[in-house]
């Protein structure tokens, strides 16, 4: 990589300033990337990444500072210049269409009238080379959150960007897709392509990024090599204080099983989902189970028979405390004790135009007894809400303000509060801390391992396996529709996970899925 001072940067940025309301979101944030550089961009939830970057992409408009591309000035009027520019970016709250399939959605996103039977086959060929499996044809409203996410990169990728920004590409994607992809960022950086990549995988980060600008609270804190850090260190600038990782208590006996799944077997509501075949596995008190997988495996479809959102075959299908509850929904379930944190946070976790105050409501007014005589408690409501904001370290402004004007870091942290603080005897949570920084995924862990070590059974559905290995005491693996044996996470390795999540394995190793978790 050259240096700063023999080639021109692809994109500069000087002094950009952006203020809303209370909040000054950019100050005076300075930025370079080179042609062919691979270049992170890091900071906590609330550091001001997505303002940033959405000015670049032309969403919103700096109140100050100046912009230059290959030397000269630049002005983004709106996305459609950002992308005639050569500016490609993928959002980490997708913009797509749920009544339309993934090929008219992409389509919308480019420019001109499009073939749509070569665009089709255009989709295919790119999801293929870059290990990111989208059928052209589904409708948008039957995907899980991970394979939405693959549209939004394809769509970017067929635009062929001078600068893309990336935003958390590889939550979907196992330990040997994400090297895949590496592998063709490389070559894109080597083709001259400029690359801005948001991530809080740090780890990551310091293998594929040649440079890292660090925000904090709206500033520009520091420029460093990532290459010559540690995820601990780069971790430490972005919070600006010490990095405490999550601790285990000492291993103690586990307690009752609290939640036993008996060959459970059903069929998809979804001609696209995957149906489950002979599930089976049990989570015991105080026991952290973790189950991997890449999006599109049957997840949906067993947080969906967890939930109660979709009823089981039996009744004995699902076990509470020994209680058959396949047959019975969510508020029953609720009832029972269970608290769920769903993989989209906006939409299916919370109403993004309802305050915080409310969405606090909509799943504790149970458990927290925030109803008197069929009326809402709006004070003991409003202190549960602000319990949460606090507890949970929740960025906004208010809590008079709306789910959807929160980052999505910190919307996952208040759902995961929400549920954590209503002290469930079990907790199925998926993909945890999607999205959030460093310093707040490893006080979110905290709290999982804390509720357990109080005695709750928790249940953990994730894509990203340093964080199923860092909290679980056992590990199983979901694919195509089927779940592995369950085994401790010092008996297996995170390459054995690999394969199995990408469902590449030997005869060996598939011996793993069985009828008998």
């Amino acid at each position: 990589m050259e240096t700063d001072g023999a080639v021109t940067p692809r994109l500069e940025l000087k002094g950009i300033t952006k203020a809303y309301p209370g909040v000054l979101a950019n100050d005076k944030i300075d930025l370079k990337i080179l042609p062919g550089e691979i270049h992170a961009l890091l900071g906590e939830n609330g550091a001001g990444k997505s303002t940033l970057v959405k000015i670049i992409y032309g969403v919103l408009k700096a109140d100050s500072g100046e912009m230059k591309w290959d030397g000269s000035p630049l002005e983004i009027a709106n996305p459609h210049a950002a992308r005639k520019t050569g500016i490609g970016m993928i959002f980490q709250h997708f913009s797509l269409f749920e009544a339309m399939t993934v090929t008219e959605n992409i389509a919308l996103g480019l420019p001109g009238r499009q073939n749509m039977a070569d665009l089709s086959r255009r989709i295919r060929e790119i999801s293929e080379n870059y290990g990111l499996p989208l059928h052209p044809e589904r409708h948008v409203h039957t995907l899980s959150v991970g394979e939405k996410q693959r549209i939004e990169i394809v769509r970017c990728l067929l635009q062929n960007p001078k600068l893309l920004i990336m935003d958390e590409p590889t939550s979907v994607l196992t330990p040997q897709e994400a090297e895949k992809m590496f592998e063709t960022l490389r070559r894109l950086a080597d083709e001259g392509v400029s690359i801005l990549y948001i991530s809080h995988k740090l780890d990551e980060i310091k293998a594929l990024c040649h440079k890292a600008t660090i925000l904090r609270g709206g500033k520009y804190i520091t420029e460093c090599d990532p290459t010559v850090e540690t995820a601990k260190s780069l971790a430490e600038m972005m919070i600006g204080t010490n990095l405490t990782a999550p601790q285990h208590s000492e291993e103690a006996d586990r307690g009752p099983v609290r939640l036993k799944v008996n060959n459970l077997s059903l069929d998809s509501t979804d001609q696209f989902g995957v149906d489950l075949n002979l599930i089976n596995f049990e989570v015991r008190s105080g026991e952290i189970l973790g189950i991997a997988g890449v999006a599109g495996n049957g997840q949906v479809e067993l947080l969906e028979a967890l939930s109660g959102e979709i009823r089981c075959q039996k009744a004995e299908d699902i076990l509470l405390e020994q209680q058959p509850i396949g047959l019975t929904g969510p508020t029953e379930r609720r009832g029972l004790g269970v608290a769920f944190v769903p993989e989209d946070r906006l939409g299916h976790g919370s109403v993004p135009d309802m305050s915080l105050i409310d969405n606090a409501f909509l799943s504790a007014y149970r458990q927290k007894k925030l109803l008197s005589n069929g009326l809402i408690d709006t004070r003991k409501t409003i202190d549960y809400a602000e319990e949460i904001v606090e507890k949970f370290d929740v960025r906004t402004a208010g809590i008079s303000h709306t789910a959807g004007s929160l980052s999505g870091g910190n919307l996952q942290k208040f759902i995961v509060g929400r549920e954590m603080l209503q002290d469930p005897k079990l907790i199925i949570i998926a993909h945890p801390t999607w999205g959030v920084d460093a310093g707040a995924a490893a006080a979110i862990h905290q709290a999982i391992i804390d509720l357990a070590a109080k005695g709750a059974a928790v249940l953990v559905v994730s894509q990203d396996l340093d964080e199923l290995f860092a909290i679980s005491n056992r590990m199983a693996v979901i694919a195509e529709g089927r779940l592995s044996v369950s085994r401790g996470v010092h008996e297996i390795t995170i390459e054995e996970i690999g394969l199995l999540m990408g469902g590449t394995a030997g005869a060996d190793v598939s011996k793993e899925f069985d009828s008998v978790a």
